[in-house]
This record gives structure tokens, sequence and C-alpha cells, in this order.
């Protein structure tokens, strides 16, 4: 009995973590917003220590910014920031495409097919929130083959954070369309073993996904 309880408490944190998570990518929680340990505790119907452990986490992903016993804040990047969290992708995710692309087999074509169709019908069917995790398993799915465990790490909390972004604005923006032929293309690339172009069009890809979101974020936060 002991033992089983013991479970539950260590997974409660990682519950929690995925929840908020979720709430701050669909932007359920804006940025800047304060984010209290005994509001969050009375919310969750838990303690403030799985609280903790999850502000914690959520601070080394960069989501929110966590202070000792006021709880946390959400993360707001300031416009250089935003634009320096894609431009960090765009190096990292450039170099693993053209590592990939000679090694990728069937299995990875299929991957990749089976997540474009999960991200049309996320978006066809309002659940805007799930297209940002979707679209970095794809990315991520597209650079498998290059098996760069240390740059995938790297990458993976940038990609955290760019789509986050592109989560909370991607209904606003109307591009869901352009993204998938984006997405469709570079796969199409990646199938003809076209490494020069496939790394040229990732490049415009994200450039261009930065652009946009740089501006809708501006007007939106009225700078």
């Amino acid at each position: 009995m002991i033992k089983k309880r013991s479970v539950v408490r260590q997974s409660l944190p990682d519950v929690i973590v995925a929840d908020l998570r979720q709430r701050i990518l669909s932007g359920d929680l804006a940025e800047g917003e304060l984010i209290r340990q005994e509001l969050l505790a009375e919310e969750y119907d838990v303690s403030r220590m799985p609280i903790r452990e999850a502000l914690k986490r959520l601070d080394a992903e960069g989501l929110v910014v966590f202070t000792n016993n006021r709880g946390a804040t959400v993360t707001k990047h300031s416009l250089e920031e935003i634009a320096e969290i894609f431009d960090v992708r765009m190096m990292l995710e450039v170099d693993l495409f053209t590592r990939a692309i000679p090694l990728m087999q069937d299995e990875h074509f299929e991957q990749c097919e089976a997540l474009l169709k999960e991200m049309e019908f996320s978006y066809q069917s309002g659940d805007v929130a799930a297209w940002g995790p979707l679209n970095a398993r794809f990315h991520g799915a597209l650079y498998a083959a290059s098996d760069r465990k240390l740059t995938s790490q790297l990458l993976e909390r940038a990609s955290l954070q760019s789509n986050r972004y592109v989560s909370m604005h991607i209904d606003q923006l109307k591009k869901s369309e352009s993204a998938h032929q984006d997405h469709s293309q570079l796969l199409q690339l990646a199938r003809q073993r076209q490494v020069e172009a496939a790394a040229e069009q990732l490049r415009a890809h994200i450039e261009n996904t930065k652009l946009q979101v740089l501006e809708h974020i501006a007007v939106f936060r009225g700078e």
C-alpha cells in the first residue's frame, strides 16, 4: 500500500507539468501571467510540493520564471529573443536535416506522412493547441535518421519555445495551409535526396514563420 501511494506521488508532478505546459502552449495561461503556488495547489487539489516541483521543471524548460515562496510567471520573451529562438532553430535544424536525408528509410517517410495528417486534422478540428507539439514531432521525425542526440536535445528546448508562439497565433495567422504545403515539400525533397534544395526550403520555411510570428506578436502587444 505504501509503495502504491509513493508511485502516485512521483507521477503527480508529471501530470501537473503536462497540464500546465499545455495551458501555456495554448495561451490559456498568458505570457507574463503570475501563477501562485497556493492557488494551483487548490485548483489541482494537491499539496504545494508537487506544484513547486512542476514549476521548477517548467522553469528549466523556459516556459515560466520560478520564484521561491511566490510561484512563477509565464515567460514573456522580447521580440529580439523570439527572433533568436527561431534563428537557433534554423541553425540546428538545417544541420540535422542535411545529415538525415541520405540516411532516411521508408519508416522515416511513413512517420512523417502520418504526422502531417495528424497536424491537418488537429487544425481542421479546432484543436489548435495540439498543432505546435505535432509540428515539433514532424520536424523531429524529419531529422531522426541523423541520430545526433546532443543536437536534438538542444533543438528540443528551442522548438518548445518557438512552437509555443506558433501555437498561440496559428489561428490568427491563417497560415496552416501554407505551412502544410511547406512541410509536404520538405518531405518530397527528402524523398528525392535533394539535400541542398531541402536545406534551402527549410531555411525559408523557418525564416518566413519567424517573420510572420514576430509581425503578429508586435501588433498583438501594440509594440
